[in-house]
């Protein structure tokens, strides 16, 4: 049985292009996209196997991530200039 991790990734959304970007924080250089959201998870997943198995064959450790990043929105009123 393989042993399972988890890594938080961020998917930024392309107003321009459409699609997502896709990077994974704790896995340094390990970016990715899809057109869709499901297409960009899933892209996601195959490279961070990837990662792994890179490191792997290297005989390098595989990060853990124990505390995963959290994203949230906030709204901050921004002063409107004097007349």
């Amino acid at each position: 049985m393989s042993q399972q991790y988890q890594y938080a990734v961020i998917l930024q959304p392309d107003p321009e292009e459409g699609g997502y970007s896709v990077s994974v924080p704790a896995l340094p250089g390990c970016h990715t996209q899809g057109d869709t959201l499901e297409e960009a998870i899933a892209n996601a997943r195959e490279a961070i196997q990837c990662y792994i198995e890179g490191l792997l064959a290297d005989g390098e450790p595989i990060p853990e991530e124990i505390a995963h990043p959290q994203a949230i929105v906030i709204s901050v009123p921004v002063p409107t200039a004097a007349a």
